[in-house]
């Protein structure tokens, strides 16, 4: 933890930068140390110790040493009084960039980036933000732990309902994020593995707490479903047209005790109406058939408790699977979210309503815009692929 003892974020980052470069440059004449990631702190630790040790920065710096929690300063252990509850340092740290003095709009990009490492305009792109609106909470973010002095500590029990929204948005923020990169780009390396990994502690630390549960059930079943996403040389596979035999079955099952523990409590939200969305599509898994009324009465409670442009259009593909593809357009057609005209799920969804309603002419054209609005290959090649059959059909 090199930024607790001051509580500087950007400057522990700059100081891990300036390890790497070291060790690019000294590794190859002298060759890799036993413990490559123990050599990095350390050059990164002392280069903040000569910054401490500066004029400067004892003029301008933070509280003094004699001044600091004497577990804060200096030691690297990083326990507090809580700390061995959370068996993740990274949750540790999540729970720092929670703190009620950040800006609840900075908190969740704080952790993403800063904890999980996620490019900054990947983040960007999953809030719907300009990469420099998104730079600019984060820089304020960071000053602001710097110039409060808050403290890198684990906070106590009765401090954690608070933040642990935050923390489990930014682990469902994680995984979200790796489902929308391209894979033939530059993904994000396991980080679907780690958020489940995260999203499983937090069900093991609070297992009272239902919507933790509910958010480890949701990426146990959608993560179940990985293998069948994608044929070939990474063509998309939409839900429907998935093969249930490549899905996970052992994923699903532990999915589905984690959503009937978070049932029991009585208390639902979000992320546990996203497990029962989810679990209700793997019906298939187990050669059932999905329940559309069922399916729809859930998105339309997650709606109520999480409205999302998402949400909207989910819930207008459901309702064309019930009510048939025209009441589906007509949900489209009443989502005022501006946003939606820039939304490639929402043009995804109108052609394949148009598809269904009889209608090549206006699919054709709604599939044309959905392959504009992205850059994943694999789906360019579905919707390609779909685009030409109803074009077949003019």
């Amino acid at each position: 933890m090199l930024a607790a003892p001051n509580a500087d974020i950007p400057a522990a980052e700059d100081a891990i930068g300036d390890a790497l470069e070291r060790a690019l440059i000294r590794w190859p004449v002298e060759g890799m140390p036993a413990n490559p990631e123990a050599w990095v702190l350390t050059v990164a630790r002392n280069r903040l110790r000569d910054r401490w040790k500066s004029h400067a920065y004892r003029m301008t710096g933070p509280l003094p040493e004699k001044d600091r929690p004497a577990w804060e300063f200096g030691n690297d252990s990083g326990d507090s009084p809580d700390s061995r509850a959370i068996p993740d340092r990274r949750l540790e740290l999540m729970l720092v960039c929670a703190h009620p003095a950040i800006a609840a709009n900075c908190r969740t990009a704080l952790m993403l980036q800063t904890v999980l490492g996620i490019d900054s305009a990947a983040i960007a792109r999953a809030f719907s933000l300009p990469p420099a609106t998104l730079a600019q909470r984060l820089v304020r973010a960071k000053r602001r732990i710097r110039d409060a002095h808050i403290p890198f500590a684990v906070p106590a029990r009765v401090d954690f309902d608070e933040r642990l929204p935050a923390v489990l948005e930014a682990v469902y923020g994680a995984w979200a994020i790796d489902w929308q990169l391209e894979p033939t780009g530059a993904p994000i390396e396991s980080l679907s593995a780690e958020a489940l990994h995260l999203a499983l502690v937090l069900a093991e630390v609070m297992p009272d707490e239902p919507e933790a549960l509910g958010l480890a059930a949701l990426i146990c079943l959608s993560e179940s479903r990985r293998p069948a996403q994608r044929i070939g040389r990474g063509e998309f596979v939409p839900l429907d047209e998935q093969d249930t035999r490549l899905w996970d079955s052992a994923m699903i099952s532990r999915g589905e005790a984690l959503l009937r523990r978070a049932h029991g409590f009585g208390r639902p939200g979000r992320y546990q109406y996203e497990a029962a969305i989810q679990s209700t599509h793997c019906a298939r898994g187990h050669g059932g058939q999905v329940d559309w009324v069922a399916l729809r009465k859930l998105h339309r409670a997650l709606l109520r408790v999480a409205p999302s442009l998402g949400a909207a259009v989910s819930l207008a593909v459901v309702d064309g699977q019930v009510e048939g593809p025209e009441a589906g357009l007509r949900a489209l057609d009443a989502i005022t979210d501006p946003a939606i005209g820039r939304f490639q799920p929402a043009w995804t969804a109108r052609a394949h309503l148009l598809t269904e309603a009889g209608r090549p002419a206006a699919a054709a054209e709604a599939y044309r815009e959905a392959i504009e609005l992205t850059s994943d290959a694999g789906v360019v090649d579905y919707l390609s692929r779909r685009l030409a059959a109803v074009a077949g059909e003019r």
